[in-house]
């Protein structure tokens, strides 16, 4: 199939198709006009691949765990290090929540300051 016929499966834009090809995520064949040719199992593979960055992963861990990859869910056979990429990127996330967690809090503690500080009279200022 060609890209457009791909990009309407699945509903991904060509020029998102085109990255992911960039990034090494997808293996068009090319006919000898150069028109990218897609295989059958294109469609799956794009699942995937939105599926692992809807998880918040990058393209360059995508590479790693597509090959990993079953069905458009997408289920992970267990690879070499799969579960270690996996649980790094977990680890990420949760310093990531607990920076904003912590970020929110002292923008809590200056909106409590700032209006306490304009509730007050300024006669007793």
């Amino acid at each position: 199939m060609l890209i457009g016929e791909l990009s309407r499966r699945t509903g991904v834009h060509a020029h998102q198709l085109r990255y992911y090809e960039a990034q090494g995520l997808l293996e068009p064949r090319r006919s000898a006009n150069g028109y990218r040719e897609y295989g059958g199992n294109a469609v799956v593979t794009v699942a995937q691949i939105r599926k692992l960055l809807q998880a918040g992963l990058s393209t360059q861990e995508i590479e790693y765990l597509l090959p990993c990859a079953t069905g458009a869910a997408p289920d992970l056979e267990p690879c070499p290090e799969l579960l270690e990429t996996l649980r790094a990127r977990l680890r990420g996330l949760d310093d990531h929540i607990d920076a904003l967690a912590r970020s929110r809090q002292v923008l809590h503690d200056y909106i409590d300051a700032t209006e306490r500080r304009g509730s007050t009279p300024a006669s007793a200022v």
